[in-house]
C-alpha cells in the first residue's frame, strides 16, 4: 500500500525555514498488546486488530499527542501488528488518519501534529538481554514497505511468544547491512536527487541492559558502528553530563560520529506521552530533516529539561517561538512604487516578500543584488538608529531611502504578538550593523562596554543603571561646583559688606559718643540760617526795593472836571485818591528801611548760629581725636549713615549664604560619595561579566579593567587652565601614569605634587592656577573606567582589542554580541567582511547556535561558514536586474533548491566545491 502525503501550509506560513518543535520520538501502540503493558484507552474496547476499533483507537492516540503539545511523534512498538494481518498495525492506522483525518473540533490533525514517523523498536542478539534500537522511517515507504523492513530486522522472529519480546536473529550490525541494501535496492529517487523515503536509527535506554551502554557489551565501545546512530536517549532523570561521567569515552565518540542526546517518553499509555521530550527544529516533517537535527544538535536539538528540587523539570524557556514574547519579524513585503524590490509588473503592482526565521536568517546572493538595500531599507523605514559614522550613516541612509523606498512604497511587516496599529520600532526593536559598523564600534569602548553588560542578565539591568546613575552624578557634582563657586562670591561679597557696614555703625556709634549729635543739630541750624538769610537778601530786599522804585515812578493819568463831579456823586474824592498815593510811597520808603534793619539783625543771628556751630565743631573733633579717630570722616557722615543703616541686611545675608553653602558642601560630598559607592559597585558587576566571559570563552576571550584610564575629563580641565607648564607636564606624562582627578586633589591638599611628576616651578603654577572653586571643580570630575577586551594568541600570550586585525576586533566583537542575553533582534550586513574564520568557527558560531530560540537574527552574507555551519534556519537568495530585486528562493538548508543556492553563491559552485575537496583530499 503506498502513501502519499498530503501537505499543509499552516506550519510554514506560522514560521518560515525550520522551527522548533516539542517531540517525542518513542511512543509504544496498541501493537504491543502482547506486553501487557500497552492497554486501550479507557472507554475504547474491542479487539485490538479490529479495523474500526483500530480507527477510533488511532483518532484517540492523535488527540492526546496533540492535547500534550507533542507535535512530532515517533510511533516505536516493539511489534508493528496488532493482529496477524498487514492492515492490523496501529502504527499505520495512526499515520493514515495523521496524514487526512480531522479532529472532533474540525482542525486536520496534520495542522495539529508536524510529523508522525512509523517506527518500531526491535531487540536484536546482542549481550543477555538483547540490545534494543529505535528505528524511524518516513511515511512515505508505505504500510508494506514498512512492515518488510521490520520483518527483515527480526529475522523471521516473531516479537512476541508468551508476552514475552523475543529478540531477533539477528545482530544490529547485520540489520544496518541489510536495511541499506534494502533502502538502496528499494527506494527511488526523484527528479531533484532526493531518495523517497530514509531511516534514522536510535539507542534508547542507553544505560539499562538492553540499552546500547548496558553490562556486558565491551565490544560495543571498541567495533560497534556508532556511525549508524544519530541519538542517545537519557534516562529519566538524567542530563547529558550525568551519562558521561560514567561513560567518558562517549563523548569523543559523540562528537566523531555528530551524534546527540534526547529525552523520549516510552509511553505504553496515552496519559504518558510527552512527559519525557525534546525540542527538535525541523524545517520538513521528513526523516532527513530529523537527520539534519541530530547532526547539528547544538543549534537544532535541546533538552526539554532542567534540574530542578528532586529531579528534572521542564525548562522555563522552550525554544519555541510561540510559547516566547521575543520580538521578531515573520515577514516584510514591499509593494509598487519605484522600488528597488517593488515597481510594476504585468500592469499591476509587483511585491517581493520577505519571509524570516525567528532565529537564524542568512540572506544570500551576488553582489548588488539588493542585500545591503533590504537591511538598510528596514532600519530606515522602523526609525533606527542609524550609524554614529557619518559615512557609513550616509551610506545606509542612501540605500535605504533611494533604493529600498524610492516613490514610497508600500511596507507591510508581520510582528507576530504585537501591536499592528504600534510604532514599526516598538513592534519589531531591531539592532541594526550595517557594514564595517562592528569595526568601527570595536574601536569604541562605550559601545563594548554596552555589549559586556548585556552578557549577563542578572547584572544587565543593574550596569545600566548604575552607568544612569553615574552620568547624573557627574552633572550633579558639576552643577554643585558651580553652584558652589558662586556662593563663595555672593558669600565674599556679603562678608565684604557686612564688614564695611559694621565699620560704619561702629563709626556712628563713636561719633555718637563724641557729641555729633549736638554737631549734627548745630550744623542743621546753621544751614538753615544760611539758606534763610540768603532768600531773605536774594528775594524779600530787592522786591522791596522793586516795589518802592515802582510807586515813585507810577504817575496818574489827568481827568476834566465834569468827570471828577461825576466820580464825586459816586463817592469817589480824586484829590484824596492823588494823596493816597503820596501815602503809598512813604510807606514803601518806611517797610524799606525796616526790611534793611531786618536783614541786619538776621546776618547777625546767623552768625552767631555759625559761630555756635564752629565752637561744637571744635569740641567733637578734640573729642573724636581722643577715640583715635579721624575728624575729616565727619566729611563721609552721611554715607556711613547710609552704610550703617544696610548692616542688618548684610548680616542675615552672610548668614543665609553660609548656610547655603554648607548645604551645598554637604550635598558636594554626599555626591562623592554615593559615586564612590556606586562605582565600587559597578567595578564588582563588571568583575563578574568578565568571569563569565572568561568561562563562556575558555579563556580564549578576557576582560581587563583599566581604572580611570578614560582621561579626556581631566584633559580638558587642565587645558582650560591655559598654562603652559601644566599643559607639557601632562602631555609628557604616559597615559598608564597619569593620575585621576582624586589623586591629583589629594596629591594638591598634600603639597605633594611632585609624586605625579611635576617640577616645583610646574607645581607652583598649578597651585597658583587652581583655586578654591576650581579645586572642587576638579573634584568633581570622574575619569571612567574603561574596560579593554583581550584575544589569547596561539603563543598563550593576551592582545588588547584595539592591537587586532579588523577581522579579528570584529569576530570578537560579533561573538560578544551573539552572547548578550539582549532579546532585540540583531542584524548584520556582512560580518564576515576581513573576519577570521578561525576565530569565526572557533567562537562565533558555536554563540551563533547558542542564540537558537532565543534571539532573531538576520545576516546578509557571502561566507559558507556562516550560513552551513552555522546553520540558518532560512536562506533568502535574492537576484536581480540593473533595476529590480527579487527572491529567487528561500528556505532551510534541507529544501534541494536552497542548497543547491547557496553551493553557487557562496561556495562558488558546485565544481569549486569538488575541486576544494579533492585539494584537501577529503
Amino acid at each position: 500500500m503506498g502513501f502519499e502525503r498530503r501537505t499543509t501550509d499552516k506550519w510554514r506560513r506560522e514560521v518560515p525555514g525550520a522551527r522548533w518543535f516539542k517531540a517525542d520520538l518513542q511512543v509504544h501502540t496498541i501493537d504491543d498488546h502482547s506486553s501487557g503493558n500497552v492497554r486501550m484507552p479507557a472507554g475504547l474496547d474491542g479487539d485490538p486488530a479490529d479495523p474500526q476499533t483500530l480507527e477510533e483507537y488511532a483518532r484517540r492516540f492523535l488527540g492526546a499527542v496533540a492535547e500534550r503539545g507533542v507535535q512530532v511523534v515517533g510511533l516505536t512498538p516493539h511489534s508493528p501488528r496488532a493482529g496477524a494481518g498487514p492492515d492490523t498495525s496501529a502504527v499505520w492506522r495512526i499515520v493514515e488518519e495523521w496524514n487526512e483525518g480531522i479532529d472532533d473540533d474540525g482542525v486536520l490533525f496534520r495542522d495539529k501534529i508536524y510529523a508522525v514517523f512509523p517506527g518500531f523498536e526491535p531487540s536484536f542478539r546482542e549481550g543477555k538481554a538483547g540490545l534494543h534500537l529505535l528505528f524511524l522511517l518516513d511515511p512515505e515507504i508505505g504500510r508494506e514497505g514498512y512492515l518488510k523492513v521490520f520483518d527483515l530486522a527480526m529475522g523471521g522472529v516473531e516479537p512476541w511468544m508468551n508476552h514475552k519480546l523475543r529478540p531477533s536473529e539477528k545482530r544490529a550490525d547485520e540489520f544496518f547491512r541489510d536495511l541499506r541494501r534494502f533502502w538502496e535496492r528499494e527506494c527511488s529517487v526523484g527528479n531533484d536527487g532526493v531518495r523517497q523515503w530514509n531511516y534514522l536509527v536510535l539507542a534508547p535506554h542507553a544505560k539499562s541492559e538492553k540499552g546500547l551502554l548496558g553490562a556486558h557489551r565491551a565490544y560495543v565501545r571498541e567495533s560497534f558502528p556508532h556511525g549508524e546512530i544519530s541519538g542517545v536517549e537519557l534516562g529519566d532523570n538524567e542530563m547529558p553530563d550525568d551519562l558521561l561521567r560514567n561513560y567518558s569515552w562517549l563523548r569523543g565518540n559523540m562528537q566523531k560520529h555528530r551524534q546527540a542526546f534526547f529525552h523520549a517518553s516510552d509511553a505504553c499509555n496515552l496519559n504518558a506521552i510527552g512527559h519525557r521530550h525534546t525540542w527538535i527544529k525541523l524545517a520538513n516533517p521528513r526523516v532527513e530533516a530529523l537527520r539534519q537535527a541530530f547532526i547539528a544538535s547544538d543549534s537544532r536539538v535541546r533538552i526539554g529539561f532542567e534540574r530542578g528540587d528532586g529531579g528534572l523539570r521542564e525548562i522555563a524557556d522552550p525554544p519555541d517561538i510561540a510559547a516566547t514574547g521575543r520580538p521578531w519579524l515573520r515577514e516584510a513585503t514591499i509593494r509598487g512604487a519605484a522600488a528597488f524590490f517593488g515597481g510594476r509588473e504585468a500592469g499591476k503592482p509587483r511585491e517581493t516578500r520577505f519571509r524570516l526565521s525567528p532565529d537564524l536568517t542568512c540572506i544570500v546572493g551576488g553582489s548588488m543584488t539588493g542585500k545591503s538595500a533590504f537591511l538598510d531599507g528596514l532600519r530606515v523605514h522602523l526609525g533606527a538608529p542609524l550609524p554614529a559614522d557619518e559615512s557609513i550613516r550616509r551610506q545606509v541612509e542612501t540605500r535605504g531611502r533611494e533604493v529600498f523606498a524610492l516613490g514610497s512604497p508600500e511596507i507591510e511587516l508581520d510582528c507576530p504578538g504585537r501591536d499592528p496599529a504600534a510604532p514599526p520600532l516598538e513592534r519589531w526593536p531591531a539592532q541594526f550593523f550595517a557594514q564595517n559598523e562592528l569595526q568601527r564600534l570595536s574601536q569604541e569602548s562605550s559601545a563594548v562596554e554596552d555589549i559586556l553588560a548585556r552578557l549577563v542578565p542578572s547584572e544587565m539591568a543593574g550596569i545600566h543603571e548604575r552607568v544612569a546613575g553615574l552620568e547624573r552624578l557627574d552633572k550633579r557634582l558639576g552643577d554643585l561646583a558651580r553652584q558652589l563657586a558662586n556662593f563663595d562670591e555672593k558669600l565674599a561679597d556679603a562678608e565684604q559688606g557686612y564688614r564695611l557696614t559694621g565699620e560704619a555703625e561702629r563709626a556712628l556709634a563713636a561719633f555718637s559718643e563724641s557729641g555729633v549729635n549736638r554737631l549734627y543739630e548745630a550744623s542743621r541750624r546753621k544751614r538753615q540760617w544760611s539758606a534763610a538769610l540768603s532768600e531773605a537778601r536774594t528775594t524779600i530786599g530787592p522786591r522791596v526795593q522793586e516795589a518802592l522804585r515802582f510807586a515813585r515812578e507810577f504817575e496818574l493819568p489827568p481827568i476834566n472836571g465834569d468827570d471828577e463831579a461825576a466820580l464825586a456823586g459816586d463817592g469817589i474824592d480824586m484829590q484824596k485818591f492823588r494823596e493816597q498815593r503820596g501815602i503809598i510811597v512813604g510807606r514803601f520808603e518806611t517797610a524799606s528801611r525796616e526790611v534793611e534793619k531786618w536783614i541786619e539783625e538776621f546776618r547777625k543771628i546767623s552768625l552767631y548760629v555759625s559761630g555756635q556751630e564752629s565752637s561744637i565743631r571744635i569740641q567733637v573733633e578734640h573729642a573724636l581725636a581722643g577715640r583715635g579717630l579721624d575728624a575729616g570722616t565727619l566729611k563721609e557722615i552721611r554715607d556711613l549713615n547710609r552704610k550703617a543703616s544696610l548692616f542688618p541686611s548684610y548680616a542675615l545675608l552672610v548668614e543665609e549664604t553660609r548656610s547655603r553653602r554648607a548645604e551645598a558642601e554637604s550635598a558636594f560630598e554626599q555626591a562623592l560619595a554615593e559615586r564612590r559607592a556606586l562605582v565600587d559597585a559597578q567595578r564588582l558587576a563588571f568583575g563578574r561579566v568578565a568571569d563569565e566571559v572568561k568561562r563562556e570563552f575558555r579563556e580564549r576571550i578576557r576582560v581587563r579593567r583599566s581604572e580611570e584610564a578614560d582621561t579626556r575629563p581631566l584633559e580638558g580641565f587642565l587645558k582650560e587652565l591655559r598654562k603652559k607648564g601644566v599643559t607639557r607636564w601632562w602631555n609628557d606624562l604616559a597615559s598608564a601614569g597619569r593620575p585621576s582627578p582624586a589623586t591629583l586633589v589629594a596629591r594638591l591638599d598634600e603639597g605633594a605634587l611632585a609624586a605625579v611628576g611635576m617640577s616645583g616651578a610646574v607645581a607652583e603654577t598649578f597651585r597658583e592656577s587652581v583655586t578654591r572653586s576650581k579645586r572642587r571643580e576638579l573634584a568633581a570630575l570622574r575619569c571612567p573606567d574603561r574596560y579593554v577586551l583581550e584575544l589569547r594568541m596561539d603563543d598563550g600570550s593576551y592582545r588588547k582589542l584595539k592591537d587586532l586585525s579588523g577581522g579579528q576586533r570584529v569576530s570578537v566583537l560579533l561573538s560578544l554580541l551573539l552572547e548578550t542575553e539582549d532579546d532585540r533582534p540583531l542584524v548584520i550586513d556582512q560580518p564576515e567582511d576581513e573576519l577570521d574564520n578561525r576565530f569565526l568557527s572557533e567562537t562565533v558560531l558555536p554563540a551563533l547556535k547558542k542564540l537558537r530560540g532565543r534571539r532573531q537574527v538576520v545576516l546578509a552574507t557571502h561566507n559558507a561558514n556562516l550560513v552551513v555551519n552555522g546553520d540558518a534556519d532560512m536562506v533568502i537568495q535574492l537576484d536581480a536586474t540593473a533595476h529590480r530585486g527579487r527572491v529567487a528562493c528561500a528556505g532551510a538548508i534541507e529544501d534541494p533548491e536552497v542548497r543547491n543556492a547557496i553551493v553557487r553563491t557562496v561556495d562558488g559552485g558546485e565544481e569549486a566545491f569538488r575541486l576544494r575537496r579533492r585539494k584537501y583530499g577529503f
